[in-house]
């Protein structure tokens, strides 16, 4: 009982036990000014994803158009789905705050030895548990909601046949003295919405929204651009960061470290993405037989945890990695995600 070592590598290397005080670490004065950098970022995840959660969609006024086509049905459909486009740009520029973010975190907390990097910087540490925690969140709550993918390709839809109409000479501009105020408005949005300097947004934003898990693609593409191009830190650094991570917060769930659910769920999804990133920018992936992770004993934290369900992480171990079909995945590992 007095080791300080955690048994967690089934013969393979051991890992030091090492508490991460999620609840309480504060940012010493060498971390703070990156901690404040992140932070900026961080701090508007909750917001964004409770508009995501209660995000309807326009369903509605949709069907409406297309069911029953008229200008007075698809006026009002294009004057619903274009806030809601609004909406989902929100989450769009924020996966590029995250993109532009996140190689800060992975310098700080990879160039020097992350076994002692994670426990020293724990405000860091901290920050990367939040992006896998918001990753995990947003991307279970678009799975979960098909308006996403609706409102868009309405949208996507509506703009080419104004721009083919443009085009055609068909439907002249209206005469704004003749407009109601709410004409003037959808007018003035739809003028915006078609410029053509905002194609290029529209087809970035086609393309995140139609991926399942479009933060977790964000940032697995973006880790693998830095580890890519930076020659600060060496890619092992990453990978073995990743991997502390992920059997630090299974550990701490394992033994009982924290009595909040709440923070036991977050541990839970840092070390589910954690998993996930490496298994995405390791070269064998996260399941093989000698594979620092300790998959097991994640894959049997999230099965045990009883708080809270953890369905949605264990189906994120099934259908987010790369390489848990691999012939090099033992067949138990397999069978535990079946």
């Amino acid at each position: 009982m007095g080791q300080l070592l955690s048994a967690l590598m089934d013969g393979r290397r051991s890992v030091e036990e090492v508490f991460l005080d999620f609840d309480n670490c504060k940012p010493s004065e060498s971390e703070m000014e990156l901690w404040t950098q992140i932070n900026t970022v961080l701090e508007a995840g909750p917001a964004l994803l409770d508009k995501l959660t209660h995000y309807a969609g326009c369903g509605e006024a949709i069907r409406k158009a297309i069911t029953t086509p008229s200008p007075e049905t698809e006026r009002a459909a294009w004057a619903a789905v274009l806030p809601c486009v609004d909406q989902l740009e929100e989450f769009y520029n924020f996966s590029l705050q995250l993109k532009d973010s996140f190689p800060k975190l992975l310098i700080a907390l990879c160039k020097d030895d992350p076994r002692h990097s994670l426990s020293n910087q724990q405000a860091l540490a901290k920050q990367l548990g939040d992006v896998f925690d918001f990753v995990l969140r947003f991307d279970d709550a678009k799975m979960i909601n098909p308006a996403i993918q609706n409102d868009i390709s309405y949208y996507r839809r509506s703009l080419s046949r104004m721009k083919i109409a443009k085009k055609e000479g068909a439907g002249g501009d209206e005469d704004p003295a003749a407009m109601t105020e709410e004409e003037r408005k959808l007018a003035e949005l739809t003028a915006i919405h078609t410029n053509p300097a905002r194609d290029e947004l529209n087809h970035h934003m086609s393309l995140f929204f139609a991926y399942p898990t479009p933060m977790m693609k964000t940032l697995s593409e973006t880790t693998v651009s830095f580890l890519a191009s930076a020659t600060e830190v060496p890619r092992e650094h990453v990978t073995d960061a990743l991997a502390q991570m992920a059997n630090i917060c299974c550990d701490m769930v394992v033994r009982s470290k924290f009595t909040s659910n709440d923070t036991n769920m977050f541990c839970l999804r840092s070390m589910t993405g954690a998993i996930i990133l490496y298994d995405h920018v390791a070269a064998l992936g996260a399941f093989y037989k000698k594979s620092p992770v300790n998959v097991k004993a994640c894959i049997n934290a999230l099965k045990g945890y009883t708080q809270s369900p953890t369905d949605g992480l264990l189906n994120a171990l099934r259908f987010t990695t790369v390489h848990l079909k691999d012939p090099e995945t033992p067949a138990f590992i397999k069978q535990m995600l079946a």
